[in-house]
């Protein structure tokens, strides 16, 4: 049976890729990931905020005491100039590559188009084979119209793009008024994938201290039906390769998002909860359902459901809206139970 599957130019032994998460922190959990079957790794994530306190405790150091000399201060490069960052993260695609024989894709999340974008060449020098960017954004400002939060997102990539030559993917939110339409833009701009969807962790407040706290939240398989939806939507509209995220928890869960159109389906929560031995577990029920059903490749099943082949592609727009509440049946109550 064949697994195989491309993704962004690289072959794949199959579509179960872990996304990045804490796991990829140590190199003994990506060892593990190949050996448990993993086709590739998507690095944890390197964030804006970690590379724009490193600048400021540079620009720190290099000017502390300087002003007791007027003209010392002009003996320093602007900081602009210097090249900065996390060198352990560098480092750890350096042993990740030498450690393994898997792709290794590389995380830069961050909310602008700011600096941190350069550090992506420094990246693919340090030999990841493929970039993800995740613009984890919360617009919060009431005059910042949706076109220019858009335009965001597409100079960001276009930045990249001009910056390295290994592939680039664009992980995204739901959050987009016209998804279709902004998932266009990037794929015009050179996006080789589109990561749907971006999972914004929201925060709780704690009642006893009356403060305002972050909250994780482990997905469920109820999570999968959005990105979904929307891969089956977009497959053969745009040339980027689609990867599909959040939800994925099982076999089954991985072969519908392959029938709606995903190229790979990456795992989180899922090796989080029941740890990287999982991918042998799903990698095993995907095979067993394909042949139970004779299906010999992924390539015979991906796409089959999306909207551009489905018997009934209404399903996945409002028309079927109607239609689902009339059908739901809710389930008795407690007090009907009772009664």
């Amino acid at each position: 049976m064949n697994l195989t599957t491309t993704y962004m130019g690289l072959t794949l032994r199959s579509p179960l890729v872990p996304s990045a998460s804490p796991l990829s922190e140590r190199i003994d959990n990506i060892q593990r990931m190949e050996d448990a079957g993993a086709a590739a790794v998507v690095m944890h994530s390197l964030f804006e905020e970690q590379l724009r306190l490193e600048r400021y405790e540079l620009h720190h150091h290099l000017t502390h005491g300087t002003e007791s000399f007027p003209e010392a201060l002009t003996y320093f490069p602007e900081l602009s100039s210097f090249r900065v960052g996390p060198e352990e993260y560098l480092d750890h695609i350096c042993k990740a590559k030498e450690k393994t024989c898997i792709p290794i894709i590389a995380s830069l999340n961050g909310c602008s188009a700011g600096g941190w974008i350069n550090y992506a060449r420094q990246i693919e020098q340090a030999g990841a084979n493929a970039l993800e960017l995740n613009v984890y954004d919360v617009p919060t400002d009431a005059t910042l119209p949706g076109e220019q939060i858009e335009q965001t997102y597409v100079e960001v990539l276009n930045a990249v793009k001009a910056t390295v030559s290994i592939p680039v993917a664009m992980k995204l939110s739901p959050y987009f008024t016209n998804m279709t339409n902004m998932a266009k833009q990037l794929d015009r701009v050179g996006a080789n994938a589109l990561v749907l969807f971006n999972r914004f962790y929201q925060p709780d407040i704690n009642l006893e201290t009356l403060e305002v706290e972050p909250n994780v939240l482990l997905s469920t398989p109820q999570s999968m039906r959005l990105p979904m939806r929307w891969i089956a939507i977009l497959y053969g509209h745009v040339n980027a390769n689609l990867a599909a995220t959040s939800g994925i928890h099982s076999g089954r869960d991985v072969l519908k998002m392959l029938m709606a159109g995903a190229d790979v389906t990456m795992l989180c929560s899922v090796l989080l909860r029941h740890g990287i031995d999982q991918i042998r577990v799903i990698e095993q029920e995907m095979r067993e359902w394909m042949e139970e059903h004779e299906y010999e490749s992924v390539r015979q099943l991906q796409g089959s459901m999306s909207q551009k082949n489905c018997p009934n592609p209404s399903a996945f727009e409002r028309a079927q809206y109607m239609r689902s509440l009339q059908t739901y049946k809710p389930e008795a109550s407690y007090y009907e139970i009772r009664g």
